[in-house]
């Protein structure tokens, strides 16, 4: 064989491995996303007046807590809150293998339909892996190889997390929270959007001059 067949011969080899590379990757990327099954509902119980902390025990019997302080661990009026305050989320007893999204979200109707509309949009950076945590109005936690060096945050121990959010404008295209019911959600991420399990709800309200 020629040097020339030969050198030709390796590259195309090469480009053959790196091809069988990149499509098991992309695989294993997309696998568990299209063959995800819902593990139910998170069980909760939406209270209908301002609560600090709520709790609920999913479907997969995980036991899991939301609960919003203040800077410095002081306690919140979530029934008043406005733009540009701080609040720090405290999660516990999440399924640390399902992503979830935390935002201001519309609470829905029916258990089963995920919470939204949701005020913040995408983190900024979190395209580029270079998010702000300083000035959060959302995030996305997830200890998931393929997706954690874009998310904010990632678990702790037993699926917990802390996230201090910017409360941010009460509107996003025409849902308005100073008239519809929302709450501090979290809601499972893309990896898993028909799955319930994770949906919890702190409720809040905007401040009359908000």
């Amino acid at each position: 064989m020629s040097p020339r067949r030969r050198s030709t011969r390796i590259i195309l080899i090469s480009l053959l491995a790196v091809a069988v590379l990149v499509l098991g990757g992309a695989i294993a990327v997309l696998l568990p996303i299209l063959t995800h099954q819902s593990a139910g509902g998170s069980g909760q119980r939406v209270p209908d007046t301002a609560v600090e902390r709520v709790e609920a025990t999913g479907a997969d019997d995980r036991v899991r807590s939301l609960e919003a302080v203040g800077e410095s661990g002081k306690p919140v009026d979530l029934g008043a809150i406005e733009p540009g305050q701080r609040i720090t989320v405290l999660g516990s007893g999440f399924d640390s293998g399902i992503g979830i999204y935390l935002a201001i979200c519309g609470i829905p109707a029916d258990p089963e339909e995920k919470p939204g509309p949701c005020l913040g949009g995408i983190p900024q950076g979190a395209t580029e892996g270079t998010v702000d945590k300083s000035a959060l109005s959302s995030a996305w936690i997830t200890n998931d190889w393929a997706w954690r060096a874009f998310a904010t945050h990632r678990y702790g121990d037993e699926g917990s997390f802390e996230v201090t959010l910017t409360v941010p404008d009460p509107t996003v295209d025409g849902f308005d929270c100073r008239t519809s019911r929302c709450a501090i959600s979290t809601r499972a991420d893309h990896t898993a959007t028909k799955d319930r399990v994770q949906d919890m709800l702190l409720p809040v309200w905007y401040a009359k001059s908000a």
